[in-house]
């Protein structure tokens, strides 16, 4: 079987702001990773479950309310690690607030267990993770060669692009960001965004209305 055989994945919207969740991980091995458990646990462990996948790492895009809500129920359930980027720890301990700024019920979650990197390597899946900064300080896309895959989080969407109002936010950031980090990816690397549907790098060079490929 090769790599990308054995890589399987599901992604859904979760929570209350329809967060797109992916539970990836690897058929032969049953290793698995949760990427943004932004609510809904009962159907995220379904997901896992039906994969097969023992999930061992929950991993995040961001800090956001949205993407973060069920971190706490699953790692109870499963044990798995909470995984995040250091700069995005101010809105993880924020999130309380940012519950009441959205009137969003409020749910703890533990503090992570580890900390993301730029170009760090994932243990299952040939995951590895592409710091790209501008939404959040800390903001995280996770690619998955072998799969063409990549989970941008708000970093980049169908068309758009990932908000830079909110604290944390910078544009000048962000664009770099896409440009030099992403729009350098394969151009068939299918594109799982936070929210919304799934895009392609190669459709988002050529006609993304905020960001495009520098000549």
């Amino acid at each position: 079987m090769s790599k990308s055989a054995s890589i399987v994945h599901e992604s859904f919207p979760v929570g209350p702001l329809q967060c797109n969740c992916t539970v990836i991980g690897d058929a032969v091995s049953g290793r698995g990773y949760v990427v943004d458990p932004g609510g809904d646990p009962e159907q995220i462990m379904s997901s896992a479950n039906r994969l097969g996948l023992k999930i061992e790492a929950l991993i995040h895009t961001h800090a956001h309310l949205d993407h973060i809500l069920a971190a706490g129920v699953i790692h109870e359930q499963t044990g798995a690690r909470i995984l995040l980027h250091k700069e995005d720890m101010f809105l993880w301990d924020a999130l309380e607030r940012q519950c009441m700024m959205f009137g969003v019920p409020y749910t703890p979650v533990p503090a992570p267990s580890g900390w993301l990197e730029h170009e760090q390597e994932l243990d299952a899946c040939d995951g590895a993770c592409i710091h790209t900064p501008g939404h959040t300080p800390g903001s995280i896309c996770f690619h998955f060669a072998a799969a063409d895959l990549l989970l941008a989080g708000d970093t980049l969407f169908l068309g758009s692009v990932g908000r830079t109002d909110l604290p944390g936010g910078n544009t000048r950031q962000l664009v770099s960001s896409i440009q030099q980090r992403l729009y350098t990816l394969a151009e068939d690397t299918q594109v799982i965004t936070g929210h919304g549907p799934a895009t392609s790098i190669g459709v988002e060079m050529r006609s993304n209305a905020f960001v495009t490929a520098t000549t």
